[in-house]
């Protein structure tokens, strides 16, 4: 048995190579996709690179034959190439170019750094250039792999956040392996699991203050009502507990009214506070309560002077606060981001996603989640106070992705955590 690597533009060329060099009993293991030729490390184009094994029978000494190997076993050069002499664009090229290159410069140390100097700077031009186009522009992939592309594209997954699921399937995958499409889906499910980091929200020490910040529209006080009602009654994954509301909300028509409504329905007291000394006073009159919930006022988040007001009358809730971030699950990619980014001078430790109900994409929050590392603890999905509130889950939100064929029984074995 020997082996071979060979390099082609297309996984498609570089299979017809294999099979002209070696016969049809040749077997690839792997591919990768690597640049071919170029000029120190520049100008290259992208290829893909196999690799496998064959066995020496009279078919394949006469394919060898006809490219020039004989009967000698094909020869490994220093790009993983095999034959007599190194392929175009290999190591070998490479380092002989290098060789030429330096061997013209003065051998001193400005003339050389200069030379470095614009080469690396043309380089990091041309590889910026490079991400910035599209992972669908390349012609190289294999059809498995083009599918996948579309399904994350499909789930609105940020583009970041597809080019290290597909970086990560062309490395894991062997070729042959890519022709078996439902363990390749089922496994990038799981990889996309892997990247939702989630956490389970406790109480600490009394009071507890849990303080939800966001966006104008998200849903903040319909929230806080559910949490509210979630710990004052007690559930499937809390105990019950002594609550209270406090609001800061008393600019929104009818915002006020509405969180009293709910409080008078749960029987849980609310109070409304304006001023820094009345958030402290209420937090200490409240200093045997185990958890007071605070509504705020939405804020845009390019509103950076409000936000700072606000995050300065919220410190009045001291030590005990912790602050958690509510979005909208239908908030388009690029805006989440920066919402999340926008609202970090709270030190925010954990994200509500509210509106799961009203969309099919959640490619947006994942990649929000993973790309900001900031943990998802709840998740909303109706208006039903307190009904449609949960714990976030990682398997709630990968039974979310559409296209994918979802193995809920695997999902949960992995992840533990399903319904």
């Amino acid at each position: 048995m020997e082996y071979f690597v060979e390099q082609a533009p297309t996984h498609r060329d570089a299979l017809e190579k294999v099979r002209r060099k070696y016969g049809d009993s040749a077997k690839v293991m792997h591919y990768k996709t690597v640049r071919i030729g170029g000029f120190l490390g520049l100008f290259g184009r992208e290829g893909v690179e196999v690799t496998g094994y064959f066995s020496r029978g009279p078919q394949n000494r006469e394919a060898a034959g006809r490219d020039g190997l004989g009967s000698r076993p094909a020869r490994q050069d220093a790009a993983g190439g095999t034959g007599g002499s190194p392929a175009p664009g290999s190591a070998t090229d490479f380092e002989e170019e290098k060789r030429k290159i330096l061997g013209t410069v003065k051998n001193d140390g400005k003339t050389l750094d200069l030379l470095l100097k614009e080469v690396q700077g043309l380089k990091t031009k041309l590889e910026e250039r490079e991400q910035a186009v599209p992972a669908s522009a390349t012609e190289t992939d294999h059809e498995t792999i083009d599918h996948v592309q579309q399904l994350l594209e499909k789930n609105e997954f940020s583009l970041s956040f597809s080019r290290q699921i597909l970086s990560r399937l062309r490395r894991e995958f062997a070729l042959e392996a890519l022709e078996d499409r439902d363990e390749v889906e089922a496994s990038v499910v799981e990889w996309i699991g892997e990247a939702i980091p989630v956490r389970v929200h406790e109480l600490g020490g009394r009071p507890h203050v849990f303080v939800l910040v966001g966006p104008t529209g998200v849903g903040k006080t319909t929230t806080i009502a559910k949490l509210a009602a979630m710990w004052g009654f007690g559930s499937a994954a809390t105990s019950a507990a002594d609550v209270r509301i406090l609001t800061i909300d008393n600019y929104r028509i009818g915002a006020r009214t509405q969180i009293e409504t709910f409080g008078d329905i749960m029987g849980i007291p609310v109070h409304c506070v304006e001023s820094y000394a009345d958030l402290e006073k209420q937090i200490a009159l409240y200093r045997d309560v185990d958890v007071v919930f605070v509504d705020t006022i939405g804020k845009s988040p390019r509103d950076s002077a409000r936000i700072g007001e606000m995050k300065e009358l919220l410190s009045a809730c001291g030590q005990s606060m912790e602050t958690h971030l509510a979005v909208s699950a239908t908030t388009k990619t690029s805006d989440l981001g920066e919402i999340v980014q926008q609202f970090e001078p709270f030190g925010c430790t954990g994200l509500v996603a509210t509106k799961l109900d009203e969309t099919t994409k959640v490619g947006n929050l994942i990649s929000a989640l993973a790309e900001k590392q900031k943990p998802l603890v709840y998740v909303t999905d109706g208006q039903r106070v307190p009904q449609d509130i949960e714990p976030a889950s990682v398997v709630k939100l990968l039974l979310h992705l559409e296209g994918f064929r979802i193995d809920r029984e695997r999902l949960e074995r992995r992840f533990g955590d399903g319904d």
